[in-house]
């Protein structure tokens, strides 16, 4: 199965759903975002590791990253390996010695090590194929049209013909609301 290297792109604070936030990591050699809703907690852990702070106290994932080194554990790459139903699953590579070693992990969670592992980040091309959405798409303007996403525009994805919910996703790709555009992208594949 193909593999993709991905990089952090940025961490924003979710419009739609309080006390989210959006992980969007970007392929290295391509033009695809992948949005990933994360709980506030992981956006921390992820924040103060890309800023390069050091908490007074390990915090959890400092922890683990302390623990590890003390069996000589190296993470060696984070995996993200499927999308079902909304959620992303990935794998934490590690090696021990000789030996090379994957575990569960949940994808916040993992990338918040792979940035205290300094190790490489990848998704099989599959889960980009479903939820990647194409760096193209941002640069393009609205189709002559001034209507602005609501919450009613969420709440109907269900009653919308498939033509619908490609304008509704271009509009939220365009707005840089990627966990709307996520939602409105599970709807349509959900179709398929």
């Amino acid at each position: 199965m193909n593999r993709i290297k991905l990089s952090i792109e940025s961490l924003v604070y979710s419009q739609t759903q309080s006390g989210a936030y959006v992980l969007v990591l970007i392929e290295e050699n391509g033009s695809r975002k992948l949005p990933i809703v994360i709980g506030t907690a992981e956006a921390q852990a992820i924040a103060i590791a890309l800023e390069g702070m050091y908490p007074p106290r390990p915090l959890t994932h400092d922890l683990f990253v302390n623990f590890a080194s003390a069996f000589n554990i190296n993470i060696i790459e984070v995996l993200i390996t499927k999308l079902e139903e909304g959620i992303f699953y990935s794998e934490l590579v590690y090696e021990n010695f000789s030996n090379r070693v994957k575990i569960d992990s949940r994808t916040s969670d993992a990338v918040a090590l792979a940035i205290r592992f300094k190790c490489p980040i990848y998704a099989n091309e599959s889960v980009l194929n479903m939820a990647g959405i194409s760096s193209n798409d941002f640069g393009k303007t609205m189709n002559d049209s001034d209507e602005e996403i609501d919450s009613e525009d969420i709440k109907n994805l269900e009653d919308r013909d498939i033509q619908e919910l490609e304008k509704l996703l271009n509009e939220a790709i365009n707005s840089e609301n990627y966990e709307l555009a996520s939602k409105i992208r599970d709807e349509i594949n959900k179709r398929k």
